[in-house]
C-alpha cells in the first residue's frame, strides 16, 4: 500500500488541499471522506473489498443503527492510518485529539484481530492430531473480551461491528466464497457481541449471512422450508402489530407492541438445541407486548386468547412463577385466521427492562445454551460491565465524541508474538506477561521489546502490544521482583511463581546444611560407607531428603543418628557376662543357652546393637578382653567388623537351657505413627495383654509423625512378630517392626 512519505512538518499541502489546515468539528463527516480519498481510491483490502468503497458503506451502516456523525467520520479515518507516516499526530493536527486515539485504536484492534485469526488458524493445521475445540474456544473469547477491553470509547467497537457486517454484506453481493475463519468470527465473535450490547439489527444480519457462508446447505434448506420471504414476513408481522395495538387499546390496555420475524440462524439454532422439526418451531413470528401493569398483563391475554386459537401445550407463565435468573413474562402460542403460529410474550415494562439489561438478561441464558438461570452471571463483575456498556451506546447517540469512562480498564489483553492472545490485570509488566506464558520463562526473563521497541521491565503494558522478552539460559528471578515500589509485578500469579522460587531456593540450602552435618557425622563414626536412604528409612523418613531438612533446621539431633549407628557399650562388672544364665536373663555360657561350637565355658555376650533372641540365626564374634559377642546373621555391624577381621568370626548356636531357668532376651521394636493422644498407652496395653515386660521406651515427635523405640523382653522372636501385629492394627500406627 501506497503510504504519504511527508512528515507532519511537511503536511500542509494536503492539509490546505482538503481544508483541514485547523482542527474542528464541524462537518466532520465530509471533511474526513476528503481527507482519506486522497489516500484510499484504488487501495484494496485484504478481503478484496475497495477501501473507500468499505468506508462509505461502513458510515452508513453507523447512520443507520443511530451512530454520530463523530463515528461515521472516523470509518475513513481508521484506514488512512495506514498511509500515513505519524498518523496519529497528522490526524490530531487535522481533527483533533479525539479523532486522532479513536482512528489509532481501531486501527490497532483492526492488526490484532489480524494477527489473531492467522495464529489460530496456524494453531488448528499445527496440531492435527490434537483437538483444538477448547483452546479456539478460550481464544475466541479472548478476543470478545479484547473488543471491549478496546471500548474506553465504546465507538471503537461499534465500527468493528458495522465493518464486518460490510464484509459480510460484500461476499453475499459478489457471490465470492467467503473465508471460513472471516465467518467464524463474526458467528462466533462480532454477533455475539452485538448481542450483548442490544444491537440487534446487526446481530440478527451478521449471523444469517455467516451461517449462509458456513452451512450454504442447511441455510438453503431452512429458507426453503419457510413459506414467505423474510420481506413477506416482516410486513405481516408489523400489520398484525399494528392491529392489535388499536384493538387493545379499544379495551382500555395502553400496550406497546413490537415485532419481528425469526431468522434463519435463530431456527436452526432452536431446532438443533431442543432436537425439534421445523413444524416444531412456532416462534418464526413473535410479537412482545408491553403493558402498564401485572393485571393489564393478564388482562391483554384473556383478549389475545379470545382473538385466536391458543395452544394450549405452549402456555407459560413466568409472572407467577418467575424462571431461576428473575425473569418474568407470559409466553403463548396462537395461531393466526391462516393458521400459522404466532409466539407472543406479554410482560410490563419493568419487567422487559429486567430482562433487556439486568443481571438476567435474556442474551445471558440464550448464549449458555440453557433454559433459565443457572449461574451464567457468575463472571460478576465482568457481565456488570457489560451492561454498562450498554448503556453507553445510547450515551454515545446524545453525547457524540464523548469516550466511555474506562469500565474494563482492569484487564489488558496484549500479544505473543506468535499473536496469541494474553489477558493480563491493568498495570502488568513484561515479567507478568512472560509468567502467563510459562513458569520458567518468568524466571529467566531478563528484558522486553513492546511492539519491537527495547523497555525497562517494570513498563505498563498496553492493550494490543505485542510483547517479546528476552532471556537467559539459566538463572531465576530478582528478589527485587517482590518490591511493589519498584513496580516489576502486579498479578497474584507471578508473585506466587517469584515466591515459591526463592522458597524453594531457602529449602535447597536448609536440605545442603543438612546433608554436610550428617555426612561429617559418618565421616566422625568411620560409616562412609552407609547408604543414606537406607539410613534415612531406618529412622523413619521416607527419603534422606526429609531427613536432611530436619537436621539443617535443627528440628532433628544428631545423637539419633550415632545411637542407630554405635550404641553406647555398658561397663560390664566382673558377672555381667553370667547375666544370660539368671532366671530373668538369657543363657550366657556355654552350659547354658549359647554354645560356642567347639569350645566350652567360654565367655559370651549379646550384642546390643541387633539384640538377638531364639531362634534368630546367630554369628559369634572374638572381642577383644569381652569374650564372644554374639549378633544376629543379618546384623550390619557384624558386616562391618566381618569384612575387616574375618578371621574372628566363631560359629555359635542357641542352647537348651535348664528347665528351672525361665530365658528372655532384649529386643528392641520401632513404631511408627501419626501422633496422638493415648499412642503411648494404647500400645503399652497390647505388650502388656501379651505379658510382654517393656524395659525401655524412646519417643520422638516430628511433623506430627510419631518414632517409638520399645525394648521388650521376649523368650523366642516368633512370638513377637504376632504381637507387633496386633501393634500396627491400632489406630494411627503405619508401621511396627523389630529393629
Amino acid at each position: 500500500m501506497k503510504r504519504l512519505s511527508a512528515e507532519l512538518n511537511g503536511s500542509a499541502p494536503l492539509l490546505a488541499a482538503t481544508g483541514l489546515g485547523v482542527a474542528g468539528q464541524d462537518d466532520a463527516l465530509a471533511r474526513a471522506r476528503a481527507f482519506a480519498e486522497p489516500l484510499l481510491v484504488g487501495e484494496m483490502l485484504d478481503t478484496g473489498e475497495n477501501i473507500l468503497a468499505h468506508a462509505d458503506a461502513v458510515a452508513a451502516i453507523l447512520r443507520d443503527i443511530g451512530g454520530s456523525e463523530t463515528m461515521q467520520a472516523a470509518s475513513y479515518l481508521v484506514y488512512a492510518c495506514d498511509h500515513l507516516n505519524k498518523p496519529q499526530e497528522l490526524i490530531a493536527k487535522a481533527f483533533g485529539d479525539n479523532f486522532a486515539a479513536l482512528a489509532m485504536e481501531t486501527s490497532k484492534l483492526v492488526r490484532v484481530q489480524r494477527l489473531a485469526r492467522v495464529s489460530q488458524a496456524g494453531a488448528a493445521q499445527a496440531a492435527s492430531q490434537i483437538p483444538m475445540a477448547q483452546t479456539v474456544a478460550a481464544q475466541t473469547e479472548n478476543v470478545r473480551k479484547m473488543l471491549l477491553a478496546f471500548s474506553r470509547d465504546l465507538r471503537v467497537v461499534m465500527l468493528r461491528l458495522a465493518s464486518r457486517l460490510q464484509t459480510l454484506r460484500f461476499f453475499a453481493a459478489t457471490k465470492l466464497p467467503m473465508p471460513t475463519d472471516l465467518a467464524q468470527d463474526a458467528l462466533q465473535v462480532f454477533a455475539p457481541l452485538a448481542n450483548r450490547l442490544g444491537i440487534r439489527e446487526i446481530k440478527w444480519e451478521m449471523e444469517d449471512l455467516a451461517f449462509r457462508f458456513l452451512e450454504p446447505d442447511t441455510y438453503r434448506q431452512v429458507a426453503q422450508l419457510l413459506d414467505q420471504k423474510r420481506s413477506e414476513r416482516e410486513t405481516h408481522i408489523e400489520m398484525l402489530r399494528a392491529r392489535l395495538e388499536v384493538e387493545l387499546k379499544d379495551q382500555g390496555i395502553a400496550a406497546t407492541l413490537q415485532g419481528r420475524p425469526k431468522h434463519i440462524y435463530s431456527i436452526v439454532k432452536k431446532m438443533r438445541g431442543k432436537s425439534l422439526g421445523f413444524d416444531q418451531v412456532y416462534d418464526i413470528r413473535a410479537l412482545r407486548i408491553i403493558v402498564t401493569s401485572v393485571p393489564d398483563c393478564y388482562a391483554a391475554l384473556s383478549w389475545v386468547h379470545s382473538q385466536f386459537t391458543p395452544v394450549t401445550q405452549e402456555f407459560d407463565d413466568y409472572i407467577a412463577k418467575p424462571k431461576p435468573n428473575g425473569y418474568q413474562s407470559l409466553h403463548t402460542i396462537v395461531q393466526d385466521p391462516g393458521g400459522r403460529p404466532i409466539e407472543i410474550q406479554i410482560r410490563t415494562q419493568s419487567m422487559h427492562d429486567h430482562a433487556e439489561l439486568g443481571v438476567a438478561a435474556h442474551w445471558a441464558y440464550k448464549e449458555a445454551g440453557i433454559k433459565g438461570y443457572s449461574g451464567v452471571s457468575a463472571q460478576g463483575v465482568y457481565e456488570a460491565k457489560i451492561a454498562v456498556l450498554r448503556q453507553l451506546l445510547a450515551w454515545e447517540r446524545d453525547f457524540s465524541g464523548v469516550p466511555g469512562q474506562g469500565f474494563l480498564d482492569d484487564r489488558i489483553y496484549v500479544l505473543t508474538p506468535d499473536a496469541a492472545i494474553i489477558e493480563l490485570p491493568q498495570g502488568a509488566t513484561a515479567i507478568d506477561f512472560a509468567y502467563s506464558v510459562h513458569t520458567n520463562l518468568g524466571h529467566r526473563c531478563r528484558g522486553a521489546r513492546l511492539d519491537g521497541v527495547m523497555m525497562p521491565l517494570n513498563t505498563p503494558l498496553k492493550n494490543g502490544q505485542t510483547v517479546e522478552v528476552t532471556v537467559v539460559k539459566e538463572g531465576g528471578p530478582s528478589r527485587d521482583w517482590l518490591n511493589p515500589e519498584l513496580g516489576y509485578l502486579t498479578s497474584h500469579r507471578a508473585k506466587a511463581k517469584v515466591r515459591a522460587w526463592f522458597n524453594a531456593l531457602a529449602l535447597n540450602e536448609t536440605v545442603a546444611k543438612g546433608r554436610d552435618s550428617v555426612e561429617k557425622l559418618l565421616q566422625r563414626l568411620g560409616k562412609t560407607a552407609v547408604r543414606l536412604d537406607d539410613l534415612a528409612e531406618q529412622l523413619g523418613f521416607k527419603a534422606a531428603e526429609d531427613l536432611f531438612e530436619v537436621v539443617g533446621k535443627d528440628e532433628f539431633s544428631l545423637r539419633n543418628i550415632e545411637t542407630l549407628l554405635r550404641p553406647p557399650e555398658p561397663v560390664l562388672a566382673d558377672d555381667d557376662h553370667l547375666q544370660l544364665k539368671k532366671p530373668r536373663g538369657a543363657p550366657g555360657g556355654g552350659k547354658g543357652g549359647l554354645l560356642v561350637v567347639g569350645i566350652d565355658s567360654l565367655m559370651t555376650q549379646l550384642a546390643k546393637c541387633c539384640k538377638p533372641a531364639p531362634p534368630d540365626p546367630i554369628c559369634g564374634f572374638v572381642t577383644r578382653g569381652k569374650g564372644v559377642s554374639v549378633h544376629r546373621a543379618d546384623c550390619s555391624n557384624l558386616r562391618e567388623m566381618v569384612s575387616k577381621n574375618g578371621e574372628r568370626v566363631i560359629e555359635v548356636q542357641w542352647g537348651q537351657p535348664k528347665a528351672s531357668a525361665a530365658a528372655v532376651y532384649p529386643v528392641d521394636v520401632a513404631i511408627e505413627a501419626a501422633d496422638r493422644q493415648g499412642l503411648l498407652r494404647d500400645i503399652s496395653e497390647v505388650f502388656t495383654k501379651e505379658k510382654m515386660n517393656v524395659i525401655g521406651v524412646q519417643t520422638q515427635s516430628v511433623k506430627g509423625t510419631a518414632w517409638m523405640t520399645f525394648t521388650v523382653e521376649v523368650a523366642e522372636s516368633g512370638r513377637l512378630q504376632k504381637v507387633l501385629a496386633i501393634v500396627a492394627d491400632l489406630a494411627g500406627v503405619r508401621s511396627a517392626r523389630r529393629r
